[in-house]
This record gives structure tokens, C-alpha cells and sequence, in this order.
């Protein structure tokens, strides 16, 4: 019998971990050649794995909901057919703790750090610790001895004994930084791994002893514990707390980031969108877009891009370790859409080249993959410009923050029935309110209200959509 491994592999973020949403399979399946065995979450996105090889499941090394990285087995299978043989019992000293793993060598080269697919590698004298492979329960009580044996060095961590706390090197780094000895932190992880958690309830201060006091005085506000000190799932009949991570923690950065290095403008338009919208209707019964979805996001979208062909300058990237401002003469247009695992902004690859029905079909194919958590990793890399619609919620508009990397952002308000004065009299029209954020290295007032302007007045009348084109 042959028991082959499966590891975490890359995919394509340039992440180092990957939380193990759901298993497909259980052990004694069958499994084939790229059959999908599960569906794990990175930063970025949900990805479902497919399985190299044949054979029957063998072992499942770590539950849902467990959080894996790059490179370790997160899965075994029978390859030679038959049942699995039993694992043997790690030799280790009669009366020695058997609580640390034995580990085999890494076969990562010196000084490499395994990242995922499109980003490289990055140079690191760190290297991940091998994962367990024999380990004997440890008895109630034991009486101090010589610590169990294992590889001198182990994955580039430097000598290990017996008695060292198992964590991983962000954990070690947060528990130095917190002044925590990890000796003294009781670990709640898998196979006795100290966790983060672990390390900031054993850095929570030890509530101070109750005095008697000589005379009644009167009580202390009370003061809010710090939120890193308490676990992050706990919860009560009160509050919830809800761990950060996946796409809400990358995103979350990533809009810290931006709000931080690019100095955000916004400027505003209100104005009439009446005969967008009376186009929008007479679309839906034209023979060419028949079978595709025509909606105001649609002509909103087709007026961005008209508007960035006449003001191409708005397309473009601060590139701050060159010093240099990149030009693009492409546009791959980002919709920014909502989904149960947070705000995503995938994008249109090349939408300037796309007609209006291309446009039609691509914006829906990106809404319902969204919809389904099926979006990949690279649809949501090198976007150029982002439009986000708030007005679905019946918002009027917003000041958006931009997606880093890009130049602008535009919220769409939501269109409402108005009083507004057209051709002299004051008559019921189609209003919304459109609101640019720029980023003022790049965009400066003028740029952005032509830009801005544009936009309106090809939603005011759509006709521009051909005369500008």
C-alpha cells in the first residue's frame, strides 16, 4: 500500500495561508484524478482544490474551519489499494513528555519561504516547521526527564527541546512583543500549538485584588478591557465577537492602506438621468440584447469608459518605489459587489474593447460568480478603475475610498423621482447623484471635474455614447 500526501498548495495570491472552508470527501472515499476534494479561503477569495491522483482517502488532517499554511498536508490518500497501515509508535524515552512532535527535515531549499503562485518567492532565513507525523500520548503525570529526541534543527528554527512551546513564528513574534513568555501560555490549539488567542488572554492583566475600603465610596466607571485581550470567537447572550480574517481582513488593510498613502478628493454631480433611463427600457426589447440583462449599471459603465478615452489621465497608477506615474491604455473596469464573505471587487479585463452586449454579458457573469463566492484571484487583480453602486441600498451617495493601486473610484447614488426644472418648467424627473473620489497625486481638481462631467453629461443624453465614442 502506498499513502501519497496532499498539500496546501498555491493559488495565486502571493498569501502564505488558507482556511479550510469545507471537506467534499471523508475518510474511505474514492477520489479521482480532479475530483474537488475541498474549498478553502485565503484573503482574496474561496478556492475549491482538485486532487492530483487517484486512490481512496486515507486521512484528514485538519478540520473545517482550521486555517492551514502554504505547503502543509492537508490531506493523505491510499494509492495501492487496500486499507491503510496502521502508524507506528514514535520511539521515544521511557519516562520522557512525548507532548513535542517529531518532524521530518523540510525540502524547502535554504533560505526560501513557500509563497503563492504569482508574487515569487521571498528570501527568508525563517522556514515552516515540518508537520507532525508519529506522536505517543502523554501520561497523567510524569516525573521530569531527558526530553524527547529530534532533528537538531528543525526547518532553519534552531536547536528544539523537548519542553519548547509549539507555535508558529507570528505567534513567537506577537508573544515578544507583548512581553509574554510562551512557556507560560496555555495552549487551546491542535497537537498543543499556541495560538494567538492563547497568547493575548495570558497578556490580559490579572484582575486587581478587592480591598475593603473604610468608608463607602463611591464605584469606579467601569473601563472596557482591551478588545486583543479577550478570544476572539467568544460570545454571550449580549454581544458576539466574530474573528477577523479571509476577505474582511484583507480588504479592511487594504482600504487602511489606501485612506493613508493616497490623499483622497471627492467631488460631486446631481442631475437628471431621465433619458438614460428611458434608453435603459427600449434596450430591453432590442433583438441585439435579447438574453442579456440591461440595467442602468450597464449605460453607467459604457458612459465611465467613454469619459476615460476623453480623459485618459484618469486611468492611471502612483508607482511609489519607481517614482513614477504609469499611464494605462487599458481599462479593466472593477465593480465593487457585496457578498457573504465581504466586499470584493472583481474586474472586467479590457472592458474599453468590449461592445455593449460584451459589456452586458461580462458585468453579469461577474455579478453572478460574485453571488456564488466562485470568484478567482485573478479576477480581482489589476484593476484600473472601480465604479461602486451604493444606490441599490437607496443610499443618495457616498465618498468611496480607493482601491489601492488605482487612481479614482465612482459611487452611483440611487435614482429617485425629483422635482427638477426642465426646459423652463418644474417637472417630475429621474435624479441621481453621482461622486468621484481621486487620488490628488495624480488627479488634480481640473482632471477630476472633467472626468466627472463627462460622465453626467453622457447620462444626460446618451447620444454622447456615439458622438464622443
Amino acid at each position: 500500500m502506498t499513502i501519497r500526501e496532499f498539500k496546501m498548495p498555491d493559488v495565486g495570491e502571493g498569501l502564505t495561508e488558507a482556511e479550510i472552508l469545507k471537506w467534499y470527501v471523508q475518510p474511505g472515499d474514492t477520489v479521482t484524478d480532479g475530483q474537488v476534494v475541498c474549498e478553502v479561503e485565503t484573503a482574496k477569495a474561496a478556492v475549491e482544490l482538485p486532487i492530483p491522483f487517484d486512490g481512496t482517502v486515507h486521512e484528514l488532517l485538519f478540520p473545517e474551519g482550521t486555517t492551514v499554511d502554504v505547503g502543509q498536508v492537508i490531506i493523505s490518500v491510499n494509492v495501492g489499494g487496500g486499507a491503510a497501515p496502521e502508524e507506528p509508535a514514535a520511539p521515544v524515552a521511557a519516562a520522557a513528555p512525548a507532548q513535542e512532535p517529531v518532524a521530518e527535515p523540510a525540502a524547502e531549499p535554504e533560505g526560501r519561504q513557500p509563497v503563492l503562485v504569482g508574487y515569487g518567492v521571498a528570501a527568508s532565513s525563517t522556514k515552516r516547521r515540518a508537520r507532525r507525523t508519529t506522536a505517543a500520548p502523554a501520561a497523567a503525570q510524569v516525573a521530569p526527564a531527558a526530553p524527547v529526541q529530534v532533528p537538531e534543527q528543525l526547518n532553519g528554527h534552531g536547536p528544539v527541546t523537548g519542553d519548547r512551546p509549539l507555535a508558529k513564528p507570528p505567534v513567537r513574534k506577537l508573544a515578544k512583543d507583548l512581553g509574554v513568555d510562551l512557556a507560560t501560555v496555555t495552549p487551546t490549539g491542535p497537537d498543543g500549538i499556541i495560538t494567538r488567542e492563547d497568547v493575548h488572554a495570558a497578556a490580559a492583566p490579572a484582575p486587581a485584588p478587592v480591598v475593603e475600603a473604610p468608608a463607602p465610596v463611591a464605584a469606579p466607571a467601569p473601563v472596557a478591557a482591551p478588545v486583543q485581550a479577550a478570544p476572539a470567537a467568544a460570545s454571550d447572550a449580549r454581544e458576539t465577537r466574530i474573528p477577523i480574517k479571509g476577505v474582511r481582513k484583507a480588504t479592511a488593510a487594504a482600504m487602511v492602506g489606501s485612506a493613508f498613502t493616497a490623499p483622497h478628493v471627492t467631488e460631486f454631480v446631481t442631475f437628471d438621468i431621465t433619458r438614460t433611463m428611458k434608453l435603459v427600457e427600449e434596450l430591453k426589447s432590442d433583438k441585439d440584447m435579447a438574453g442579456l440583462r440591461v440595467n442602468p449599471l450597464l449605460i453607467i459603465a459604457k458612459a465611465v469608459l467613454v469619459a476615460a478615452k476623453r480623459n485618459p489621465d484618469i486611468n492611471a497608477a502612483w508607482d511609489e518605489a519607481n517614482q513614477e506615474i504609469v499611464l494605462k491604455h487599458y481599462v479593466n473596469l472593477g465593480i465593487a459587489a457585496a457578498t457573504p464573505r465581504g466586499l470584493i471587487v472583481p474586474n472586467i479585463k479590457d472592458a474599453h474593447a468590449q461592445t455593449l452586449p460584451e459589456l452586458s454579458q461580462s458585468l453579469s457573469e461577474l455579478v453572478a460568480t460574485a453571488r456564488e463566492g466562485k470568484t478567482t484571484p485573478a479576477a480581482m487583480q489589476g484593476g484600473t478603475f472601480t465604479i461602486t453602486n451604493v444606490g441599490v441600498f437607496g443610499v443618495d451617495t457616498g465618498t468611496p475610498i480607493l482601491n489601492p493601486g488605482e487612481s479614482a473610484i465612482l459611487a452611483v447614488g440611487a435614482i429617485k423621482l425629483q422635482p427638477w426644472v426642465h426646459k423652463g418648467k418644474v417637472k417630475p424627473r429621474q435624479v441621481t447623484t453621482l461622486a468621484l473620489s481621486f487620488d490628488h497625486r495624480l488627479v488634480d481638481g481640473e482632471l477630476g471635474s472633467k472626468f466627472l462631467a463627462d460622465v453626467a453629461a453622457i447620462l444626460e443624453n446618451p447620444k454622447r455614447l456615439i458622438t464622443w465614442a
